[in-house]
């Protein structure tokens, strides 16, 4: 085997100090470069997957969120529009409490004005009656005067 070695120039114990050599720097660097890398590696690895994991369970409750959200929007909008519709109710029935109101006192201005009208017609008519009557006892009175002139003068003729 020398002969071999020396054949091609190699010599045996500078081989065996540089496998010696490399076996120190193998272990060297697999000691202070190769397992901390392994380790930084791993590490990362582990935060990747916690991140994927926390970004799911985000992903997750944000759909539970929306859902909720839909929910509560659907339920805020069917009790606005109960509310609506019995605010309409009752701004109904307010009108027509309003309305039967305004019938009531127009019917009882109408009932007094016909009253007043009726008093009015009453007192016109006695108002004219008693025209009538002094305008016929001035004419009878005036008649009555004048006559007694004409009918004065005959008796004392015959």
């Amino acid at each position: 085997m020398n002969q071999l070695f020396a054949a091609f120039g190699i010599d045996w114990r500078l081989l065996i100090i540089q496998g010696v050599n490399f076996a120190v720097l193998l272990s060297a660097l697999s000691y202070f470069l190769y397992r901390p890398v392994i380790k930084m590696i791993d590490d990362r690895r582990a935060k990747i997957a916690e991140g994927m994991r926390m970004a799911e369970a985000a992903q997750q409750r944000l759909l539970d969120a929306k859902v909720e959200g839909e929910g509560l929007v659907g339920s805020a909008a069917r009790e606005a529009e109960g509310l609506v519709a019995s605010a309409r109710m009752r701004a109904d029935e307010k009108s027509d409490e309003i309305m039967n109101a305004a019938q009531m006192r127009a019917d009882a201005l109408m009932k007094n004005a016909v009253a007043r009208a009726e008093e009015s017609k009453r007192r016109a008519l006695q108002e004219s009656e008693r025209e009538v009557a002094r305008a016929a006892m001035l004419a009878a009175e005036k008649i009555l005067l004048a006559r007694p002139s004409l009918g004065g003068g005959g008796a004392t003729r015959s």
